[in-house]
């Protein structure tokens, strides 16, 4: 297996430590997978895709802007 080094604050470091019996490295693990699962997910759908890079910023604002006004709707 090979090791990944990852930087944290001193201050998150501090609160890491007060959780000894929790496996760090397991639970980045997890967070490495789900990420990129993700992202091999966006990989795969995108893969055929003829949008230029200026296509898809235009729909992620609206796509955010579409969430935002569900959310204040209180929906």
């Amino acid at each position: 297996m090979a090791n990944v080094c990852i930087s944290v604050s001193d201050e998150m470091k501090q609160k890491l430590e007060k959780f000894e019996t929790v496996n760090w490295s397991a639970v980045a693990r997890q967070a490495f997978e789900l990420e990129l699962s993700k992202l091999e997910l966006m990989d795969e759908l995108t893969s055929k895709s003829k949008a230029s890079d200026k296509d898809i910023i235009e729909l992620s604002k609206k796509i955010k802007s579409g969430i935002a006004r569900w959310h204040n709707k209180g929906v």
